[in-house]
């Protein structure tokens, strides 16, 4: 898949995420207000703050795909990082603390929630839209999952794309927090106890608090530079090996520098007797080849020391099938 494609699927995946998570944010507050009920509160505080969450993300989407200049010589890429950490703050502080301070307030109050009818409605209508932009973020997920041999699962915690994965976690556990609210009104409703309306209140409150947390650890380890998986290593030393002019990798370091884009330092050795100017030659020649390939962002060649032994996939018996 070119870096175009991917970028441009990336867009539409956050941006169905957010037509859809504006309506529902719009829906529960007014059955929030209707109502009275906490688990609805929560669950509108939970949609605004995904709301916001997606211009963050719509933000970092096109910061991260500017080119690269002589000022950044590794491109813009880690913006998304930078902007999807502010978007899983967003979740933190305006959906996880507000719903569990709120669930906390409503736990001694009494009297019943009227208008369940009309919160039941919101919360299915919110719930086929949630799922809307679920499978949205599911296809995509599937499609780049199934290209590197990984169950989707494995590959949303352990990919490059910030914001595929933020959509991914943030629709799975609205789905999640709609099942937990609905029961605390069912809940309510049964027994006339509203303290199940509020421990809702405070489950969905921990729900996304534990998304938060998991979203700001994973950009914080790619922010620091964190290295690419040893399949994707893997799949660089063999593009360095293809190549005929190198004969042997005696030293690879790649590393993330935004959504599936890497930055390759490597030790060769190259083909044939030449002279240390020719070398360099096809050191550039080589670096601007590598470059062209959708997964690199910057590529840097070095001459080997004398005795290093040659590199060999770390991934035995299993190729890579695509790019980071």
């Amino acid at each position: 898949m070119t870096e175009e494609r991917k970028t441009g699927e990336s867009l539409v995946t956050v941006m169905v995420a957010f037509g859809a998570n504006l309506a529902i944010a719009i829906a529960k507050s007014l059955a929030a207000a209707f109502t009275g009920s906490a688990s609805l509160v929560a669950e509108a505080a939970h949609s605004w703050a995904d709301t916001g969450n997606e211009i963050f993300l719509l933000i970092a989407e096109r910061r991260a795909a500017k080119p690269r200049d002589h000022a950044h010589p590794l491109g813009f890429g880690r913006e998304a990082y930078v902007w999807s950490m502010f978007a899983a703050f967003g979740l933190f502080t305006v959906g996880a603390v507000v719903s569990i301070a709120h669930g906390i307030d409503q736990l001694g109050a009494e009297g019943e929630t009227g208008g369940y009818a009309v919160g039941y409605l919101v919360l299915a209508i919110s719930f086929v839209l949630e799922s809307v932009s679920f499978m949205q973020a599911f296809r995509q997920t599937r499609g780049e999952s199934r290209r590197l041999g990984m169950p989707p699962l494995h590959y949303i915690s352990r990919t490059s794309n910030p914001t595929l994965r933020a959509v991914f976690v943030e629709d799975a556990s609205a789905l999640v927090g709609l099942v937990i609210a609905a029961a605390g009104m069912a809940l309510h409703q049964i027994t006339g106890n509203a303290i199940y309306d509020a421990i809702g209140s405070i489950l969905v409150g921990i729900l996304l608090a534990l998304i938060a947390v998991f979203l700001i650890s994973r950009n914080r380890e790619f922010l620091v530079g964190q290295v690419v998986r040893p399949e994707v290593r893997d799949l660089v030393l063999g593009r360095l090996l293809d190549l005929p002019e190198i004969d042997a990798v005696t030293f690879l370091h790649v590393e993330y520098v935004g959504a599936d884009r890497v930055f390759l330092i490597a030790s060769v050795d190259l083909a044939g007797n030449q002279t240390e100017a020719e070398l360099a030659q096809h050191h550039q020649a080589l670096e601007d080849r590598l470059e062209s390939y959708p997964m690199i962002e910057r590529a840097m060649l070095t001459l080997p020391t004398p005795g290093d032994q040659p590199l060999v996939p770390q991934v035995k018996g299993q190729g890579p099938q695509s790019q980071a």
